[in-house]
């Protein structure tokens, strides 16, 4: 919003005039020039067209990574409208359409491609719009840099993904992933460490408590068992337990824990299914909290507690 000086700074008049056009502001009493660079904030195109004009934006569509022209680029004609054109123009259009096709760069081709790809995956994880963001724009580095070589595209698509989701703390696992892009899982972890260390992010470890809230909901724990699992967690790594061990498992084990000692009994082959991670996990890392946190007390009162209660 702009404000104007509501008096002459000369003589102290309010008759003040506003010139648009010539982006000026003069005092009407004695002619002082107050303001003579203006900033037109209105439209910067003229109606050629009767109807109201207030829907139209002073601007086009922001810039965006998910895009291989980031949104800039132009296109010859839509199809839809050429068919409406005279035989020969149409087929000359045609022939426009071809050839911007062919003379774009092997980068555009492979990112045309590569960022529906991309679009389709985030979809099926639903991913938030900043993640998809991010991970194009890793995406689109790693093309340039010439990191794509080699690689299957589906691969460096994913790990950019998972790159992107470890950036922003959105907690997806490999195993997702995985099932989403179609490539297995020892690819994408592999592609994923080359490409963040020749583009040089910093990614720090996956906290096991961003995984709580989705698991608890997927085995519909209530709010009580979940904060019981945050807390155990918290303990663990003051205990140093969570250190070179997968945060999946660790989460899910705290969130077993949890359920047993609010009295939501949940079986460790549940846990693991939602975790994606075996049984085994589930047992080890269960068997190092209770005997690491002494939780053994807490499970015994919960198991001596009468029913009703």
């Amino acid at each position: 919003m702009q404000h104007y000086v509501k008096k002459c700074t000369d003589c102290g008049s309010i008759n003040l005039f506003v010139n648009r056009d010539k982006g000026e502001i003069v005092c009407r009493d004695c002619g002082l020039v107050i303001e003579d660079k203006m900033v037109e904030f209105g439209q910067e195109w003229r109606e050629f067209e009767d109807g109201d004009s207030s829907g139209r934006r002073r601007t086009g569509a922001p810039m965006t990574y998910t895009q291989f022209d980031q949104g800039l680029g132009t296109e010859v004609g839509q199809k839809a409208d050429l068919f409406q054109l005279a035989s020969k123009d149409r087929n000359k259009f045609f022939r426009l359409r071809k050839w911007q096709y062919r003379i774009s760069t092997a980068i555009e081709r492979n990112l045309k491609l590569a960022l529906a790809e991309l679009k389709r995956v985030s979809s099926f994880l639903k991913l938030p719009k900043m993640v998809e963001e991010e991970s194009a724009m890793i995406y689109t580095q790693a093309v340039q840099r010439g990191l794509v070589r080699g690689r299957s595209m589906e691969s460096v698509v994913a790990g950019a993904l998972y790159a992107a989701c470890r950036r922003h703390e959105v907690p997806r696992t490999l195993d997702e992933l995985s099932e989403a892009s179609g490539i297995e899982k020892k690819e994408i972890g592999r592609t994923y460490r080359f490409v963040t260390r020749e583009l040089g992010l910093t990614i720090l470890p996956s906290n096991p408590a961003d995984y709580i809230a989705r698991f608890a909901s997927s085995l519909k724990l209530n709010a009580e068992t979940q904060s019981k699992a945050v807390e155990i967690l918290e303990q663990a790594q003051k205990a140093e337990l969570t250190s070179g061990r997968g945060p999946t498992g660790i989460a899910a084990a705290a969130l077993y824990v949890a359920a047993l000692m609010h009295g939501e009994k949940r079986t460790q082959r549940e846990v693991a299914d939602v975790a994606g991670v075996t049984e085994v996990t589930i047992r080890n890392r269960y068997k190092e909290l209770l005997e690491k946190l002494k939780l053994d007390k807490e499970l015994k009162k919960q198991k001596k507690k009468p029913k009703g209660r």
